[in-house]
């Protein structure tokens, strides 16, 4: 049974079908990428999978304890309780609260107090309140940012507030990372320190990860499997040796070389 398992998935904005038809799987501990040329629908797919949309078609079924749940008309919340996390193309940060505040921020739900203790503040409430802390503090040290705890998120550099970000959908605990264009804004020497913390993710993190990417170099080098989107529809799937060499991707990118 695979983790993720996508069929037949439509979605329409009027007139407008901007991911058709669209099946694809995701199996555990996978580092799978999905590509195309601008407008081509890879966040528009994303947000399906992570509950911002609604498919006009087709199911989204998540592998939870071995049995299937149908992801459909899921609030986003809900399904990032079930296990699923990711981060934004454009940085969602809260940026006026500290960077420990947002890692804290993404991990409530996961511990759980009583109503009565909350209010009270009892013992339990605190040692609740200290494990967070030092998760958070640990998730913030692998990614070199807990020099920065007490920083207003907005103060951070742009690869650090990237980070930043990586962590937050980490605090989560999820069963499946998505990643929308984490290099995005990068120069190459961050885009080379992203490509080794992505393979430190997944091998640490026991994690499957769908990462959408314009960098091809970085694609290359960290997927296992690649699917490729053209007008929200699948053109191809397979390893990377095979999209780099396969001519409907490469005329997908406007007709030219598909540089890696």
């Amino acid at each position: 049974m695979s983790l993720l398992k996508v069929n037949n998935l439509t979605k329409n904005f009027g007139g407008l079908a901007a991911v058709s038809n669209v099946s694809l799987h995701l199996e555990k501990n996978e580092l799978v990428g999905l590509i195309g040329p601008n407008g081509a629908g890879k966040t528009t797919l994303f947000n399906l999978l992570t509950g911002v949309y609604e498919p006009s078609e087709g199911d989204v079924l998540f592998e939870k304890e071995g049995k299937e749940e149908r992801l459909n008309g899921i609030k986003p919340y809900k399904i990032a309780n079930l296990g699923l996390g990711r981060t934004f193309q454009n940085i969602r940060l809260f940026k006026e609260l500290s960077v420990l505040d947002n890692v804290l921020i993404a991990m409530t739900g996961k511990e759980k107090v009583g109503v009565l203790t909350g209010i009270l503040r009892l013992p339990k409430y605190y040692q609740m309140e200290k494990k967070m802390e030092n998760q958070a503090r640990d998730l913030l040290a692998i990614f070199d940012l807990l020099d920065k705890e007490g920083e207003k998120a907005k103060n951070l550099s742009y690869g650090e507030q990237r980070r930043l970000e990586i962590v937050r959908a980490l605090a989560t605990d999820p069963s499946i990372l998505f990643l929308d264009e984490p290099a995005a804004g990068m120069n190459p020497q961050e885009t080379a320190e992203l490509t080794e913390l992505i393979k430190k993710i997944q091998r640490e993190f026991d994690l499957t990860i769908l990462l959408i990417e314009h960098d091809m170099s970085l694609v290359m080098d960290v997927c296992e499997r690649i699917y490729v989107l053209e007008y929200g529809q699948l053109i191809a799937e397979g390893e990377p040796e095979e999209i780099k060499t396969n001519k409907r991707v490469i005329e997908a990118y406007l007709g030219g070389e598909l540089t890696c």
